[in-house]
């Protein structure tokens, strides 16, 4: 008997939304219109390298413009296609609907290795991408606003904002052209670490609901609980590094292309991180016992599963064997429709993609916004704060010295109060209120219907609803 043939990654994504949109009562028009993808533009592009000109390949996808500007990454990757790129730009859609981020979505690619360029090179190369988007309004502060994805970051959106600038040189605006981009160039604090914090801040408020710690079989906090984490880039390690330091949780797992380390007293992730950095993979690094088959850690006794790197890493093939209780998709669709089937009948509790890798857009939202008002968040607010506070422990100090009964505040106190919110602090503050904020949603429906049980078709529901409603409102 054949097995059932695994769905593509978009394949995975419209199954989903047509499992969700069923227990939705929309007209059959609107929810074609939400289903489809608006417009995908595939560029082709020719540029001078080491003697000879090369063709590249890149696209930019636009799921749904019900509101604009649209936002999405660009990846820099050899498996980047228009299948995939479509089905991320709706992803994108969604989760900006479910954490309120007003921007329809859209998603970019370019198929390239990176790794096979020098850095000059991969600058020309961003640069003529760049023109190639720009001159169709691919890339506009006012309707299209790329981030960094896979294989790109905040050089690479440096680069794309510069080109933009030498093409429009009289728009005020034209830094928030695209997100992402290095603090020196009109970035924002807390930006590098957004998707990683995110998914700390979903755990966080995961745990505060015991009806939801009961529904993954767990009890108890984030302190003492196993991590296995798939993939230690940027979110991967910012998520291990965050839920380690700060919430006490012990990095059991950290698989990479190379292979994976095992320890189950718990890894620093920080060594870990600069050997990869060093030697381009986890092989021969002493935190832990090497693992030269990485994907079968996957399969590994622990409590949560943070898969951070690739779609489809967990799919028909592996789910049977996945024994985390809790799983939270860091990555882009790395559990196919198929394996979330598995998983579901088993009782595994997914926090879907969508929800768990949204703190990178929140804070892409905090940094447009930034752009577009050409002031940093405290810059206004964060001396008179501090004088605010400084007047009640003067007030406290003169009714204690006053009463006779002396007490000197600790200086500890005095100094975290007196501390007026920086932009850092007040992009945390963003990320963490939309995080819970957008977990309430679709913890409300998951528990509040009969028909729905799992959180991802809970998300689905949350967004597809604010999307239509949206585009009700329009007239449409």
């Amino acid at each position: 008997m054949n097995a059932s043939p695994e769905p593509s990654f978009r394949q995975s994504v419209d199954m989903m939304f047509t499992r969700a949109v069923a227990l939705l009562d929309l007209p059959p028009g609107l929810e074609e219109k939400i289903r489809v993808c608006n417009a995908t533009y595939t560029v082709r592009f020719g540029v001078r390298l080491r003697g000879q000109i090369q063709t590249f390949t890149g696209y930019r996808s636009v799921h749904s413009e019900h509101m604009e500007p649209v936002k999405g990454g660009i990846r820099y990757s050899l498996g980047v296609n228009q299948d995939e790129v479509e089905a991320l730009a709706a992803l994108m859609t969604y989760k900006c609907a479910l954490v309120e981020a007003p921007f329809g979505g859209s998603k970019g690619g370019l198929c390239i290795d990176p790794r096979q360029y020098e850095e000059h090179e991969l600058e020309r190369i961003t640069r003529r991408f760049a023109y190639e988007l720009a001159k169709r309004d691919l890339i506009n502060p006012s309707q299209n606003v790329p981030a960094p994805d896979m294989g790109t970051g905040e050089r690479e959106m440096a680069w794309i904002a510069d080109q933009y600038r030498r093409m429009n040189t009289t728009d005020i605006n034209s830094q928030a052209c695209v997100t992402g981009k290095p603090l020196n160039a009109g970035g924002i604090q807390g930006r590098v670490e957004a998707t990683g914090r995110g998914v700390q801040y979903a755990l966080q408020e995961f745990f505060r609901h015991p009806e939801d710690i009961a529904a993954a079989n767990m009890t108890g906090t984030l302190d003492g609980k196993r991590v296995i984490v798939q993939g230690l880039g940027n979110v991967g390690y910012h998520a291990a590094q965050f839920l380690s330091t700060e919430n006490g949780s012990i990095i059991t797992g950290i698989i990479e292309h190379d292979g994976a380390l095992v320890n189950p007293k718990g890894m620093n992730v920080d060594a870990v991180r600069a050997h990869i950095l060093e030697t381009h993979g986890v092989k021969g690094c002493s935190e832990g016992e090497y693992i030269a088959n990485g994907p079968s850690v996957l399969e590994n006794e622990c409590d949560i599963l943070i898969p951070a790197a690739l779609e489809g890493v967990i799919n028909l093939k592996n789910a049977g064997n996945v024994k985390a209780p809790l799983i939270i998709e860091a990555a882009n669709g790395p559990i196919t429709a198929g394996g979330d089937e598995i998983l579901r009948k088993k009782g595994t509790v997914i926090i879907p993609d969508m929800y768990a890798n949204a703190g990178g857009v929140t804070v892409s939202y905090f940094e447009w916004v930034k752009n577009l008002s050409h002031i940093r968040f405290g810059r206004m607010q964060r001396r008179q704060e501090e004088a605010r506070h400084l007047l009640l422990v003067e007030e406290l100090r003169r009714i204690s010295s006053e009463s006779g009964h002396a007490t000197e505040l600790s200086g500890d106190f005095i100094s975290k109060y007196l501390h007026g919110a920086g932009e850092l602090e007040l992009v945390r503050s963003g990320l963490e209120d939309t995080m819970r904020s957008a977990y309430q949603a679709m913890r409300e429906v998951w528990h509040g219907r009969d028909d729905v049980n799992d959180l991802r078709v809970a998300a689905y529901l949350v967004s597809i609803g604010r999307v239509a409603s949206s585009y009700r409102a329009k007239g449409l």
